[in-house]
């Protein structure tokens, strides 16, 4: 009875920062919601965003985007949580666990009291924690829990291959797996290029030396979102892609797959930890997860990343 109560095209973001009010940006532009929810500590800036993200409409169709409160997440289909600290220049993304906890024990508790029956999107980092975190706090299950993960990362990866090898990045197919962060792993042993191992694909294009060259992307991937930061303070346009992408799957029920964090359960002997690895995403959230090929390398290097944040998970008191 209670799928009854969702309204599958009304989403609400909580946290208007630079990803939040980006992402709801994007997702003005995407056609998929009639109702955007604001939500914010600082009402007036929820209000702002949503006044001037609103008189975009007359170009893409018609919505309604406003400021509301929590009583707003009841029928959403969606809520996407964006608010927390932000990553300042020199601080990694588990620096931001302590704060962001915080703030988390302060949001989820109400979304929990509301009975909300839609799909619980995490974009706040640090991604994966603050995933579990969610799982744990509200009494979701765990289907209806998904982080954003590596979706991003991907995207990189798969831009940064698509400009080395001179061929569209929609073409490329691999995958960044485990923490959204520094400990991170590019599946090299399966990534290709409509279905050309990328080896051979490199070989086509002139490019023989592929240790350096892997090694440098996957250095330039990492540090991207430090660049960044550097550069203009935060990152908030490739997220809000990143976040249109997951809400498109998931409202259009494409299930597709896509590398975001959700509850691991025994993949490479990973067990109760949320970190990225392909899943097939739809109307109910994680639908399954999807074995990736992995080499020996791979495989170790996923079970430090999980090890990572299961210490930092230990150290967290709920």
């Amino acid at each position: 009875m209670e799928k009854k109560t969702i309204n599958a095209k009304k989403a609400v973001m909580i946290g208007c920062g630079f990803v939040g009010s980006a992402s709801v940006f994007a997702l003005m532009q995407s056609g998929l919601f009639t109702e955007i929810v604001l939500i914010d500590a600082d009402k007036a800036k929820a209000e702002g965003e949503a006044m001037d993200i609103s008189h975009g409409i007359p170009f893409a169709s018609p919505m309604k985007i406003y400021a509301g409160d929590y009583d707003d997440v009841a029928d959403a289909g969606i809520i996407i949580v964006s608010a927390g600290a932000g990553q300042k220049p020199g601080e990694t993304r588990l620096d931001l666990v302590n704060k962001n906890v915080g703030i988390f024990k302060s949001i989820i508790p109400e979304i929990a009291k509301r009975n909300f029956a839609g799909i619980l999107l995490i974009v706040a980092n640090p991604v994966d924690i603050l995933t579990q975190v969610a799982i744990k706090l509200s009494g979701l299950p765990e289907n209806r829990v998904i982080g954003s993960g590596t979706v991003l990362d991907t995207a990189r990866l798969r831009y940064m291959l698509g400009e080395h090898l001179s061929v569209d990045s929609r073409s490329v197919h691999a995958f960044i797996v485990g923490e959204h962060g520094d400990s991170e792993v590019v599946t090299w042993s399966s990534a290709n290029v409509s279905g050309v191992p990328l080896s051979t694909m490199c070989e086509m294009r002139g490019h023989f030396k592929h240790k350096e060259n892997t090694e440098e992307i996957a250095e330039s991937v990492k540090n991207s979102a430090y660049e960044i930061i550097n550069k203009k303070h935060a990152t908030y346009y490739g997220i809000a892609m990143s976040v249109k992408r997951i809400c498109e799957a998931i409202m259009r029920d494409e299930k597709s797959i896509l590398p975001v964090s959700h509850m691991i359960h025994g993949a490479c002997d990973i067990d109760g930890i949320c970190l990225s690895m392909p899943a097939i995403v739809g109307a109910d959230g994680i639908e399954t997860a999807i074995p990736v090929n992995l080499d020996a390398e791979e495989t170790a290097k996923l079970k430090e990343s999980a090890d990572a944040l299961k210490q930092i998970i230990d150290t967290i008191n709920l």
